[in-house]
């Protein structure tokens, strides 16, 4: 037996219960984790935005760690390798997964949602979901690869685009995806405007390099002023509906708009005017592949970006942890060490 928080109801937090410890399957690998990640996505989780989630679930989906056994068919993986893994198991044969997209595959299973979930110290995961981490990567970049850091490779590159020298405006930038996005879209060549509702979280994002802070209401017309009139290159779209409008204002003509994230499920309106007369697109992105996910190793192991450590919290307290996330008291990831 092993210890798990696991989520039995929406609206509740997840409970520290014991559960049956795991063996690989054939085709598996069995990892030791030392810490894991809290992303927002497993607090909209919990409040019910995802309706595909299967209950009891263990949540949690940034898994890496050691490998302490494996299954009669794993080849890649061996005792005691390094290793880190998407935040889903994908198919292998679709369109999507021969094409190296498999971030868009459409009978993927996601850890933490389908798949019970990274908040428990012993889990298996199948070898097409894992990549080998390099020597000198710290735990941490290891643990947000997949969700945080190659999640922003794949939305800054593959979906936006993006050039060196262009400017990249980041929504929610003190969050645990943006403080990672701002560092990331540096790491890849960008001039980086941050958006933040915190104001003590500002000096914070100075210190990760961001060029100009712009507040969080009509933050458009600072961006505006900001560039001299022009609008930027690419906004990261961390948060979503509540400060869409004002990011798609932000743009230059040809400027996109990558949606990553959405707190809130209220629509948006769009001006398909503005939309056309200036060449704008906008575009969803959607977690990452294991190319995207080598690349942040290796940016992480260079020493171009590096984990933003808000919080560490025991299994135990991962009610509180869910709380001061939700009450924005936490600059960076917050983690679960066991």
């Amino acid at each position: 037996m092993q210890k798990a928080a696991v989520l039995s109801k929406i609206g509740e937090y997840p409970v520290v219960s014991e559960i049956e410890d795991e063996e690989p399957g054939d085709d598996e690998v069995l990892i030791e984790q030392r810490e894991t990640g809290i992303c927002y996505r497993d607090i909209l989780t919990m409040d019910g935005f995802f309706p595909r989630v299967t209950l009891p679930i263990v949540p949690g989906h940034e898994i890496s760690g050691i490998v302490v056994k494996t299954g009669k068919n794993v080849r890649k993986f061996k005792e005691g390798d390094r290793v880190a893994s998407l935040i889903y198991v994908p198919c292998g044969t679709c369109e999507y997964c021969r094409s190296g997209r498999e971030n868009l595959c459409r009978n993927k299973k996601t850890f933490g949602e389908t798949l019970n979930g990274a908040y428990r110290k012993f889990i298996r995961v199948p070898e097409i979901s894992l990549v080998k981490v390099p020597s000198g990567v710290q735990e941490e970049a290891a643990v947000i690869s997949a969700c945080v850091t190659g999640m922003i490779i794949q939305a800054l590159e593959t979906a936006g685009n993006l050039r060196e020298g262009q400017t990249v405006l980041v929504t929610g930038a003190g969050g645990g995806v943006g403080a990672h996005a701002v560092q990331v879209a540096k790491a890849l060549g960008a001039h980086v405007i941050a958006e933040t509702s915190s104001e003590w979280k500002k000096e914070m994002l100075y210190r990760l390099g961001v060029s100009e802070i712009v507040p969080s209401e009509n933050f458009s017309r600072r961006v505006k002023e900001i560039s001299g009139g022009d609008g930027v290159d690419i906004v990261l779209e961390t948060v979503g509906s509540p400060t869409f409008n004002d990011s798609f204002r932000s743009l230059k003509f040809g400027g996109r708009v990558v949606v990553i994230g959405n707190v809130d499920v209220n629509p948006v309106t769009l001006p398909l005017g503005n939309l056309i007369l200036k060449g704008n697109v906008i575009a969803g992105s959607i977690s990452s592949t294991r190319k995207d996910m080598r690349k942040a190793l290796r940016l992480s192991k260079e020493g171009k970006i590096s984990p933003v450590v808000g919080k560490v919290f025991s299994l135990d307290e991962v009610g509180e942890a869910y709380r001061e996330m939700k009450e924005r008291k936490i600059f960076g990831r917050a983690f679960i060490r066991f």
